[in-house]
């Protein structure tokens, strides 16, 4: 028996782009995100009480991989992006379903012309995700600090980020600091293939956040911020 998903609505964030993207919701706190509700869940009523949680669910599509079907193994970046597992005991966004989730932190609703519109930080959903369903993050029952996190029971090493005076230069205006704070944020997950880490590096990277095509280099454990050229719209 098939089924269809109608997306409830879709999402607005700073990734433009899959790389670079955080691995995981809540490793960029900065990054401030949207969800446009559309279609009959475009209501006020859909949200009543939603403000009494600090935290939600997003379901959703990986809209993107859809069409490029999946595998029963997988080889996440958390091994090495050698070593194979079964899809079922990884995250991958190949799935069979193309089904995601992600806790967030809510940071309000607003109705603006007829569109409800919930502020959400912490996502790490690229831009025009499509999302399926909300639901409300219930700490009693969701948090569960003596789970086992198998291959990824820690979280992979922090690198410090510095920008080049060319590009302090270029990091200007009304959100120069809210720009710097979620690109710090960004970059010091290190968002290389698997297979550069612990080796010399000297390619030049780049990476599309905001209207922003930024240029970096990693020299383990920095990264050094090159440029940061503004995308003309």
């Amino acid at each position: 028996m098939a089924y269809s998903i109608e997306p409830i609505g879709i999402v607005h964030s700073p990734y433009k782009e899959k790389f670079a993207v955080p691995r995981q919701p809540g490793l960029v706190p900065s990054a401030r995100c949207e969800v446009i509700l559309q279609g009959e869940a475009n209501s006020l009523e859909a949200v009543r009480g939603i403000e009494q949680f600090s935290h939600v669910w997003l379901l959703f599509l990986f809209d993107q991989n859809l069409k490029a079907g999946w595998r029963p193994t997988v080889r996440p970046p958390r091994l090495g992006g050698n070593e194979r597992i079964g899809v079922f005991a990884s995250r991958a966004t190949f799935r069979p379903n193309g089904i995601g989730m992600s806790a967030v932190k809510l940071k309000g609703v607003r109705h603006h012309n007829g569109q409800v519109i919930i502020d959400v930080g912490g996502t790490d959903l690229v831009d025009g995700t499509p999302i399926v369903d909300i639901k409300p993050y219930i700490p009693y029952s969701d948090s569960l600090p003596n789970a086992l996190g198998g291959f990824a029971s820690e979280q992979p090493p922090i690198f410090d980020v510095q920008f080049s005076e060319h590009a302090q230069q270029q990091l200007r205006g009304k959100q120069a600091d809210y720009h710097r704070a979620v690109i710090t944020e960004v970059l010091a997950q290190d968002p290389r293939p698997a297979y550069k880490k612990g080796k010399p590096d000297n390619k030049v990277y780049a990476v599309n956040l905001f209207n922003f095509n930024i240029h970096f280099m990693v020299t383990e454990p920095i990264v050094t911020v090159i440029s940061i050229d503004t995308i003309n719209q």
